[in-house]
């Protein structure tokens, strides 16, 4: 289970979100720009301390005001996956894929290497270095370092937004599969219903720093348009 609930004043902005998801899904922070989304993963990802409220993974408690919990970041046992990838440029692909791995304990090791080579499809690229990588292969081998640590949960903060469209067709079904084949869910940001359509099981719809609806995706993606919400 994933539960969020929390409230942060960032400036003149009032953020105040809540919302609860079961399953191993992928779960789409979905709004404009400047709605607040990129915050609230932030708050989850521990990069951001919350004024009060609580996160919970898993049925772990990394947040929670009331009993002073606040788990360091690097203890949160998250992956979070950026838009620009940032692969160490002096490393190979195989070296930027271990580099998390090799700092946990063999006991916490339950994702293979061998496993996320294959799904991503990036062994004929793990002796090259990342500037002769695309866009595409840049992303998937930053999600395969993320899932190499063995997270209890997958951030991804639009993930897709430095690619072009067939960069995008090429890595959103990846992204898909990695809840089924991992068992880890995705708190997966973004602002374009396409994305959404294409991977999401859930979508929570945030706007001006709340959480308007939060529901199947299947049926909200077809309620949600842009030109008709609240500005």
């Amino acid at each position: 289970m994933l539960v969020i609930d929390v409230k942060k004043q960032l400036g003149d902005f009032l953020l105040d979100a809540s919302f609860e998801a079961n399953g191993v899904l992928v779960i789409a922070l979905f709004g404009r720009s400047g709605a607040g989304k990129t915050s609230i993963i932030n708050m989850v990802a521990g990069l951001i301390r919350p004024d009060s409220g609580r996160i919970v993974v898993k049925g772990r408690s990394v947040f929670d005001s009331e009993k002073g919990v606040n788990v360091p970041t690097e203890k949160r046992r998250f992956g979070y996956i950026f838009q620009d990838g940032r692969l160490f440029p002096h490393m190979s692909v195989k070296a930027n894929l271990l580099y998390g791995m090799k700092l946990l304990p063999k006991d916490r090791r339950h994702v293979r290497f061998d496993q996320v080579v294959e799904l991503l499809g990036i062994e004929h690229v793990l002796n090259r270095r990342p500037a002769k990588l695309s866009g595409g292969e840049k992303q998937r081998v930053a999600i395969g370092r993320a899932l190499l640590t063995s997270p209890d949960l997958l951030l991804m903060d639009e993930p897709m937004a430095s690619l072009d469209n067939a960069r995008k067709t090429e890595v959103l079904p990846f992204i898909a599969r990695l809840p089924t084949e991992f068992a880890i869910p995705i708190l997966y940001v973004s602002h374009s219903i396409s994305e959404i359509r294409s991977i999401a099981d859930r979508i929570v719809f945030v706007d001006s720093g709340r959480v308007i609806v939060s529901g199947n995706a299947e049926t909200l993606a077809d309620q949600l348009n842009l030109s008709d919400l609240p500005r």
